[in-house]
Formats: C-alpha cells, structure tokens, sequence
C-alpha cells in the first residue's frame, strides 16, 4: 500500500466513488433487498439501519461530495515553538495509519466510513454484520473500482468477511498492524470487541438519552421536543430513552397527560417510576435496571425528580454518556445543567437527535464516541488523526 498519498488523489478517489454509487445504485438496491429479504423484521431498529433506499442512497452521495470539498485534515499545524538553541518546532496532524471498524446492519457505514477514513488517510478494515453482507460487499466492490480508476491501491479498502471466531481470531492476533478499532453498535458487540482487541478502542456507546423537564419549561417546547426526540427515529442512537419531570412543574397532571396521549398516538409504550402509578396508560416499572437501557424501540420511561439537581444525578448514574436535553426558561438551570451532566452533547430547548456528525457540521461521522479519549460525541474527518511532532535544525546537541 502507498504510505502516503495526496490530497488531490484522496479527493478524485471520493468524487469517483460518488458518481459510481450514483451510475450502479440499481446493484446496491438489489444486493440490499436479498439481504432484507433474509432478515426478521420484529427487530424495527435493526430493519431500519440495515433498509437501503434512495434517500439513503442520495445520503451516501452527498457524504462523498462533501468529503472530497472539505479541507485536507493531515498536516495541519496546531502548535509552533521556537526553541532558545534555534530548533523550529511544530505539532501537526498525522493519519493513525489502519484504523478498522467493527459495525451491525448499516450499509451507509461501508460509504461513510471509508470516506472519512480515507480522507484522512488512513487504510480502513471494514467488518460489517452477516445481515448486510450482499449489500456491504456490492458496495466495497464500487470502493475497488474507484480506487483502480485512479490507478491507487485496493488495499486502501478492505473488507473483512469473518464470522465471530475469525473476527476474535483476528483481533487478538492481527496479520496487520492495526492502530485503532472502533465498535459501531450494541453493547455486546462493543464488550466483544474491548475484551479481545489488542489495540486502542474507541467506543460508539449505547445512547440511553434523558430529557428534563425544569418547572420553567415551555410546554409547547417539551412536548415538542420529547415526542421528536423518541419518535423521529428509533434506531437512531440519539433517540430519547428517559423523561424526567420537575414535580413542581404548573399543571403537572395536565402536562403529564398530554404527554401520555401524544406518545399514544405514536404506540409507544410508555413506563413510569414512583408518581406514574396513577396515570393511564402507564405500566409501572417492575425492575429499576430499566434505567440503564437503551431501548432503540417505541418505549420510553417517565420519572419524578424535584430538581435540576436530582436530574443531573440520575442522568450521570443511569445515562449511557451520550446526550441529555433540559427544557427550561430559566437560563441560569440551563446553564447549570449543561456543565454538570456528564455527557458528549448537552442541549437546552432542543431535540437530542441533533447529536450527529452532519448536523453538527462535520459532514458525517465515522462513530459518535462516548469515551473521553481522544474525541467525544461525533468523530469526524477532523477527528480521525492523530498528530506528530516535526523538528528542524541546523546541527543542534543537547
């Protein structure tokens, strides 16, 4: 494999590949219905994520676009020094070199990240689910066609067609050097992955994400919000979870009641902590480990706090580090709760399904991290380097 290509090669490789997935979508749309037609559909989220359609397909092109018209993100220089002995010395960004990443159901990851990948400069391993391998494998082949049009490697991207026993196989003694692995999906695939991989992972967490209702909440906003937030996309994993309510919220019964009818009209089913037992429609909950879950379903669980304070709390120890939303007037509980929720996206009067690499202006992502190192929340091209140390001089000892 070429170690170091330019940035005009990245670029024609992302605009090929583009037009390719325009001129063959017919083969991707084939490929994908036999895998659909294989598939259990009692699963809404995974059907979801793994349904290609147009819209999809228009998706997987614009990202193409925009990523060959963004900035190069290797080379830039984030610090310089002048040293007393005369070394100049500078801090740029550098590709990792192989980064692999490990995902369930979704096509549009197989675009997604190996354009982001690729752009940055790095070799990417793509290890899809068995459920889109027709549609993952029809697409890596329009990667290989691209990247032989422009007379580069096919190295550059490979797909790895391994069941569980290879793939563990793989990950604890690699035939490659790989520097980084990044987990996209559920929580047993990311355990997987962290207990048999030998190199740095990144986790793309579960997304558990909260709602708090302050007593100064519009009510408009709220109910807005919350049924936007849990209805828009379930399989998104920044679909909302979890709604807290200040109990001291005016009309509380009535605000509650609304609620319950507008997320009825979505067939959600709806849970409630201490406080709900009173409130049709709501199952009381039975086990308090339903805090934890990410449902990526019609469910949602309804909870009594009595402060932003006691919000904050519950949505640090239950919250799944991803995203958490306050709907408040009161822009001094805002701001308090945005600093102390412990999270990768805090919003204030907003729906938490902005948590996403396009919308937050990164023109996709490759995995929306909850770790702390070295990026949180969605990782874009931006994000998908590392950096190096570059010293000149003129004969210096120390």
């Amino acid at each position: 494999m070429e170690s170091i290509l330019t940035t005009e090669q990245r670029n024609s490789v992302l605009f090929t590949m583009a037009e390719l997935v325009r001129k063959e979508q017919k083969d991707i749309l084939e490929a994908n219905a036999l895998d659909m037609s294989g598939f259990d559909q009692n699963d809404l989220a995974m059907y979801d994520r793994l349904k290609v359609d147009q819209e999809k397909i228009d998706g997987m092109i614009l990202s193409l676009q925009q990523l060959a018209q963004q900035e190069d993100p290797i080379g830039v220089e984030r610090f310089h020094f002048k040293h007393e002995s005369g070394l100049d010395v500078y801090n740029k960004t550098a590709s990792f070199g192989t980064v692999m990443i490990i995902y369930e159901s979704r096509p549009d990851v197989t675009i997604e990240a190996g354009g982001i990948a690729f752009k940055s400069g790095n070799k990417i391993l793509l290890k899809g689910g068995k459920e889109a391998l027709n549609s993952n494998l029809a697409i890596v082949n329009l990667w290989h066609k691209a990247l032989d049009k422009n007379g580069i490697s096919k190295d550059w991207v490979t797909y790895l067609n391994y069941d569980r026993k290879q793939t563990r196989t793989f990950l604890k003694n690699p035939d490659q050097k790989i520097d980084l692995i990044i987990p996209r999906g559920g929580e047993r695939l990311i355990e997987f992955v962290k207990d048999n991989a030998t190199c740095p992972v990144i986790v793309s967490g579960r997304g558990n994400n909260f709602v708090f209702v302050d007593k100064e909440a519009d009510t408009e906003k709220a109910l807005e919000i919350i049924i936007n937030a849990k209805t828009a996309k379930i399989s998104a994993c920044n679909a909302l979870d979890k709604v807290l309510i200040d109990k001291n919220f005016p009309d509380y019964d009535g605000f509650v009641k609304e609620l319950i009818r507008k997320l009825k009209d979505f067939d959600v089913e709806i849970m409630g902590g201490k406080g709900f037992n009173d409130f049709e429609g709501v199952k009381t909950i039975t086990d308090e480990l339903i805090w934890y879950e990410e449902f990526l379903d019609y469910k949602i669980v309804l909870g009594e706090v009595s402060s932003a304070q006691e919000a904050v709390r519950m949505i640090n120890k239950y919250g799944g580090g991803h995203s958490a939303s306050i709907v408040t007037e009161n822009k001094n509980e805002a701001d308090f709760f945005l600093e102390a929720v412990d999270a990768a996206a805090v919003y204030h009067n907003a729906s938490t399904r902005f948590t996403d690499g396009f919308q937050f202006g990164l023109g996709g992502e490759l995995a929306i991290s909850t770790d702390k190192l070295h990026q949180r929340g969605p990782i874009g091209l931006q994000h998908l380097v590392t950096n190096k140390w570059y010293v000149y001089g003129n004969g210096q000892i120390r």
